[in-house]
């Protein structure tokens, strides 16, 4: 059901390890829920982001309207990982989905251009594929137009938000090549000429203005319309080197899940391209923890080695193929080089649809560049730099969500993932503890399932990131 209703929506920041960030306006056009209902459970790696999860879900939104609208905020608040010139994959369940949901790949695709040649392209950029696929997923699943999740992602661009301490630690990162460049510097720096840091004000009029031209003239116009050709000439102003003809004809993918069976419990797990996905099903499949990031690698690095992919294959036979080319040695030396920069988001709502995405820039903030006056931070080119490990899961028993988790965190992303899902069906609920050295888990679980009683949910996101994670009411 759309909604016409228009209503102002605050976003109220609380708690003593929020209270830097201040209240923030956005507006909503959806109806909402009875006084006192259970609204859902949302868990992402950036305060501000789970915020306008939950606001959605506040106003009567189900979870892909508020995984699209978290997408979307993260382009804002999360540039160096999430900037509208990223891409990603995500997992979407609604009770008694048949083959565990449906998985939404839109990975970041290589422009046509070589590195030499006209237009320049010294640091060749990707396709901006996350506005496309994230409207594909709403368009499967959302509820309310996909222009109406998108003011709160426009009105934090354009009033501005803290710098949150995930952006900041990135930008301390990579600060001294990032603000070579003029168009970076001019966003993310402070007076002094250095990277702005935790609680500093960040405001990005130009991206607001592209958010806003997103709303009014839809997705297309970013990949076929006037925005179009502002980003193309920015990107090759910038040696990002796209053309409109890139981002015409780069589309995102609705697949099936790698499916696994555990006694009742299906585990639905993104498949390739997304092999992140696979390493996490090679995880949970596997009774030991101890090796579960070295197992997850070894079976990712053999797949990448014998070009592999999912085409025509049950989550068996894919699984089974993974693991033969481990035991005869693929891979590359049975391990992954060092993996770029991603995060991810989990949001489950009161009916019991579940979301999970994994996002990412292929290098933090990608290319290090901006695309013109649109205010889009360029993702690097994949055919320049190896592909993240995008990877989350969904659970299910018979017609009822049981648990979600999406991870980020480099090399270990998948293992954390396959982990954490086993741990959950096992019994332990997702808490503050890592399970593995680098991975960060957004999870959700909801032990008594969905729909039912989701006063029992609980959600987590790994301390050792910046991440908020805010329960059913």
């Amino acid at each position: 059901m759309r909604h016409a209703v228009s209503a102002v929506l605050a976003i109220s920041v609380t708690g003593c390890s929020l209270n830097k960030y201040s209240p923030v306006k956005i507006v909503s056009h959806m109806f909402g829920p009875s006084p006192g209902a259970l609204i859902g459970t949302v868990s992402a790696d950036e305060p501000q982001a789970t915020l306008v999860g939950r606001d959605i879900l506040q106003r009567g939104g189900n979870a892909a309207d508020a995984a699209t609208a978290m997408g979307m905020a993260l382009s804002v608040t999360l540039p160096s990982r999430a900037s509208l010139g990223a891409g990603g994959a995500c997992l979407a369940y609604r009770p008694g989905d048949q083959n565990g949901g449906r998985a939404f790949m839109f990975l970041p695709v290589a422009g046509t251009v070589a590195a030499t040649g006209m237009p320049r392209a010294d640091r060749p950029a990707a396709v901006p594929m996350m506005a496309r696929g994230l409207y594909l997923m709403h368009l499967q699943y959302g509820s309310v137009a996909f222009s109406e999740l998108l003011p709160g992602a426009i009105t934090l661009a354009s009033n501005g938000i803290n710098v949150s301490r995930q952006l900041a630690g990135d930008l301390a990162a990579v600060q001294v090549p990032l603000l070579a460049d003029a168009g970076i510097r001019a966003i993310f720096s402070r007076s002094d000429g250095k990277a702005l840091a935790e609680g500093d004000a960040l405001v990005q009029t130009h991206l607001s203005g592209a958010l806003d031209q997103i709303r009014s003239m839809g997705v297309g116009d970013l990949y076929n319309g006037a925005l179009a050709q502002s980003f193309v000439a920015g990107s090759q102003a910038a040696g990002g080197g796209l053309q409109v003809a890139d981002l015409r004809a780069a589309v995102p993918s609705e697949q099936k899940p790698l499916v696994v069976e555990n006694g009742e419990t299906r585990v639905a797990f993104l498949p390739p391209p997304a092999d992140g996905g696979l390493g996490s099903a090679v995880t949970f499949r596997s009774a030991a923890s101890s090796d579960a990031a070295t197992r997850a690698q070894a079976a990712i690095a053999a797949w990448r080695a014998q070009n592999g992919n999912a085409t025509g294959g049950t989550a068996d036979s894919v699984l089974a193929r993974a693991q033969a080319f481990v035991n005869a040695g693929g891979g590359a030396g049975g391990g992954l080089p060092a993996l770029p920069a991603s995060t991810s988001f989990t949001v489950v709502d009161h009916a019991g649809m579940a979301v999970a995405c994994s996002l990412s820039m292929d290098n933090l903030f990608g290319t290090g560049r901006m695309a013109g006056n649109t205010g889009i931070v360029l993702g690097a080119s994949p055919a320049r730099l190896p592909q993240p490990l995008y990877t989350a899961a969904i659970a299910s028993q018979g017609r009822a969500f049981r648990a979600v988790a999406a991870g980020s965190g480099q090399n270990d992303a998948a293992a954390a993932v396959g982990v954490t899902m086993r741990n959950i069906l096992a019994g332990q609920a997702p808490d503050a503890h890592p399970v593995t050295a680098q991975g960060r888990v957004n999870a959700i679980s909801c032990p008594r399932g969905l729909p039912g009683d989701g006063a029992t949910c609980v959600a987590a996101t790994d301390p050792r990131g910046a991440g908020l994670a805010m329960g059913p009411r």
